[in-house]
């Protein structure tokens, strides 16, 4: 994998053969960063990166300049892959959590900027998710949700999706906190 943009641009990440992952594309990913370019200021923003893979997305944040970074996988080996790459990158700031994601959402009192979320594709329990984060109060004010799925797929929610962007197999299904009310758009 490629980090695309910011202080680690062009930096070839090797990931195990082994990790039970599928790294989002550099097209889909290169397509994302630039629409939350235009929306956030990455310094300032805290980033909650569920079923984290690759640590893909997380690294390409901490390259484009996020500090406050949370990253969550079940798995042990990615887990550990994305503890060393953060050192490595000297994201030190960035913390990775070994635990399920829906046990950890239940469990969070933390809120943010960007919740980030990239379940494996046949998961049916992805269609809770926004129920979930949106329940909990996950989202600060003008937060953006962020669920990555296979593009045939309509993610199934009583919210509405503020926008769905497809690229090739990959769609990203947006949900934002509403500017005023403090619910969802």
């Amino acid at each position: 994998m490629r980090i695309i943009s910011g202080k680690f641009r062009g930096k070839i990440i090797v990931a195990p053969k082994q990790l039970p992952v599928r790294p989002t594309t550099d097209f889909a990913k290169t397509a994302l960063f630039n629409i939350l370019a235009n929306h956030f200021d990455f310094e300032d923003v805290s980033v909650l990166d569920l079923f984290s893979g690759t640590g893909n997305i997380s690294f390409e944040f901490g390259s484009r300049g996020c500090t406050h970074l949370v990253a969550v996988d079940e798995n042990h080996q990615v887990v550990k892959f994305i503890s060393e790459t953060f050192k490595k990158l000297g994201m030190i700031e960035a913390s990775i959590f070994r635990f399920d994601v829906f046990h950890f959402l239940e469990s969070c009192n933390e809120t943010f900027d960007i919740i980030f979320a990239d379940p494996p594709y046949d998961l049916a329990a992805t269609d809770k998710l926004p129920e979930i984060i949106f329940r909990k109060n996950l989202l600060k004010k003008n937060g953006w949700l962020i669920i990555e799925h296979q593009s045939k797929r309509k993610l199934e929610s009583n919210l509405n999706t503020h926008e769905t962007r497809v690229y090739g197999n990959c769609a990203f299904s947006i949900f934002r906190q509403s500017e005023i009310t403090g619910t969802h758009e």
